[in-house]
């Protein structure tokens, strides 16, 4: 192969591959997949106006849990079963539907408009803690008894939502 050819052929797979990176970014970005609703079909065959529609399905990925801490004085260490994290986001919506005027062939719209927001949420935990003491010197080296303790970590979700509701003249 010549090295001209091999230069092309390296310039097309290099483009190839910036295209489809900049076309995943923005869905990668906010962990989000568009579903675009193919409706035009149906306006055709129908003759007439129909909603339009547009989705934006969640991508989950899980996080790194916040491992077990070993505290002094505990035999158990510091949570024992760590919070997961999954980032994502809340699905999103466009649509679009006409609404036709009483008087007149032509149509006024009303829409909703719903970006996917980020989601953020932490699974539940859970401490434990052992009944005994940490070896006691003065006790002989012993562990002396006490009441065992448990706890739950609540789960967390944090997410700010937003939408927008619009009513206007056809298009």
């Amino acid at each position: 192969m010549k090295s001209t050819t091999r230069g092309t052929l390296a310039a097309v797979i290099a483009g190839a591959a910036a295209a489809v990176g900049t076309a995943a970014t923005p869905a990668a970005a906010v962990g989000t997949v568009p579903v675009p609703v193919p409706l035009e079909g149906v306006s055709g065959a129908l003759g007439t106006e129909v909603p339009k529609a547009g989705l934006e399905i969640p991508v989950l990925t899980p996080g790194v849990p916040d491992g077990p801490r070993y505290v002094t004085g505990r035999l158990v260490p510091d949570r024992t079963l760590p919070q997961t994290p999954l980032n994502g986001a809340l699905p999103g919506a466009v649509l679009d539907a006409p609404l036709p005027q009483v008087l007149g062939d032509r149509f006024d719209h009303v829409g909703i408009d719903a970006p996917a927001s980020d989601l953020r949420t932490l699974g539940p935990g859970l401490n434990l803690d052992a009944p005994l003491t940490a070896p006691d010197p003065d006790n002989f080296g012993l562990p002396a008894l006490k009441q065992p303790e448990i706890s739950l970590l609540a789960p967390v979700v944090q997410t700010v939502a937003d939408a927008n509701l619009g009513a206007g003249a056809g298009k």
